[in-house]
């Protein structure tokens, strides 16, 4: 059975740091880049947030530069998935989708976490396109335009008084009658004039030339007065949660309600399991930004140094 000091499950702005801190610091980490190599970035255009770029660098190109630095710096990174982990004793124990087993002395999860989507083909065609899950990530680029953000709780209205800073008009497309968020954030949504909050809508499509150009709207479905029509629209935002891709560790590592990885202290990395640190979004409900999953990284892999150093 292979063996390893440091084993890095999942990629993007968290693993591929970890692994480049990993390798710094002597621990010739291996990392498995999991079904989808450099996580969420590479499905975004532009990126403007992230520092060291003035003129903004694409998500791909962010993920393939983080890679080849930690690949450059003698980080093991392979393709593949991991399908089981054993966390029960030491050295803990992970299998690899293509049989590979492995032991691992410190092991650090960054397998990131999904935005969920309304399920429509549409979604996949205007990927990038006009379909973000990311208000933050992508606001800047609606200046003044209208868009529409789907969804009913907190983060659907802390997004679309987000993009009301930015844009021109936003339509909040509701499926209940009614919001689900905090008190202070319905008033706060309600009372702003940039804000239209469509109740009982579902969306049905979208359409538009080269990117999206509207919505298909249906309300009240299935009622006798059900109405379908268009709106005109720029982009299309998704706020309807996020699934973080915590499944398989939920027997060893301790989760919220929602499946987030809850960190033993407060260097937001370290859990109960000694050796085992998580990093990115898998453990961040709140904030899913790249520059904070890449500082997540680096501590995990600083932590998973520091324990080896302790046992020896």
């Amino acid at each position: 059975m292979e063996k390893t000091k440091c084993l890095i499950i999942g990629s993007g702005p968290a693993g591929y740091t970890a692994a480049i801190y990993a390798s710094r610091a002597n621990l010739s980490p291996v990392l498995y880049e999991g079904i989808q190599p450099g996580g969420q970035l590479t499905q975004t255009t532009v990126v403007e947030n992230f520092p060291g770029f003035p003129l903004g660098i694409t998500g791909p190109e962010l993920m393939d530069n983080m890679r080849k630095q930690a690949v450059n710096v003698g980080a093991d990174v392979r393709s593949g998935s991991v399908t089981e982990v054993d966390f029960e004793t030491q050295p803990y124990k992970v299998t690899i989708d293509d049989g590979t087993a492995i032991e691992a002395d410190t092991v650090i999860v960054a397998t990131g976490a999904a935005a969920k989507y309304l399920g429509l083909a549409d979604e996949i065609k205007y990927q990038g396109m006009g379909v973000s899950a990311c208000a933050t990530c992508d606001g800047f680029f609606y200046r003044k335009k209208v868009v529409a953000v789907v969804g009913g709780g907190d983060t659907a209205c802390e997004e679309a008084n987000y993009l009301a800073s930015l844009a021109a008009k936003v339509y909040l497309i509701v499926r209940k009658p009614y919001l689900r968020a905090s008190k202070a954030m319905q008033d706060r949504t309600l009372n702003n004039p940039k804000i239209e909050v469509l109740f009982e809508h579902n969306t049905e499509g979208l359409f538009g030339e080269g990117g999206v150009e509207g919505v298909h709207l249906v309300k009240r479905k299935g009622e006798p007065d059900e109405k379908r029509y268009d709106i005109a629209v720029d982009g299309f935002f998704l706020a309807i949660g996020h699934k973080p891709n915590s499944d398989i560790f939920k027997k060893y590592l301790k989760t919220d309600e929602t499946g987030y990885f809850v960190p033993a202290d407060a260097s937001g990395v370290k859990t109960l399991v000694p050796g085992i640190f998580v990093a990115g979004d898998v453990a961040d409900p709140h904030y899913r930004q790249a520059i904070n999953a890449a500082a997540s990284g680096c501590r995990a892999a600083m932590e998973a140094e520091r324990y080896l150093s302790s046992k020896e």
